[in-house]
């Protein structure tokens, strides 16, 4: 097979991107369905399997209730969401890899041998102004997780931009 035609089928191969918080019960499933919603909408050829784990995850867990609140507010639906634990086997997987902090980011180094050609970003990395980060809500009030929804919609154009030309 021709190094042309090898880049041709590596292109179509299906794409993972992984969303990574905490616990996998506020951000990370936010992020998750309003990023599958934005690719549903921008009708891209790519084949991209999104999915979301936490470092500290508890697998089976439901979404925080705010979390659900937050999301079927914008019409998506996060009942049926359960935690998953970040393993090896994702980790490895992954095209791309978006987390909430620095601390995610740095912790996965720590945790895992991550394989140099994953890309291990901020999910807000490529917005323009703002902080980077996205603190985590739990616990808090509604007010405090749609903001956090709402930033996280806002760096969603800079993340589909980015895996339509790096993935």
């Amino acid at each position: 097979m021709g190094k042309k035609s090898r880049e041709k089928k590596e292109r179509r191969k299906q794409k993972l991107v992984v969303f990574i918080c905490t616990a996998n019960v506020c951000r990370s499933p936010m992020a998750e369905k309003l990023f599958e919603e934005a690719l549903a909408k921008a009708e891209t050829r790519k084949k991209v399997q999104v999915f979301s784990a936490g470092i500290s995850a508890m697998d089976g867990d439901q979404a925080s209730d705010n979390s659900i609140q937050a999301c079927e507010e914008m019409g998506l639906d996060l009942k049926d969401h359960r935690s998953a634990a970040l393993t090896r086997a994702t980790l490895e997987n992954a095209s791309a890899i978006f987390c909430m902090t620095e601390s995610h980011r740095a912790l996965l180094n720590m945790y895992f041998e991550v394989p140099e050609s994953t890309s291990i970003f901020l999910m807000r990395e490529f917005t323009e102004g703002g902080s980077k980060e996205l603190p985590d809500p739990y616990g808090q009030d509604i007010e405090v997780y749609r903001e956090c929804r709402d930033r996280m919609k806002e760096a969603i154009p800079s993340l589909l931009n980015w895996v339509e030309k790096n993935l």
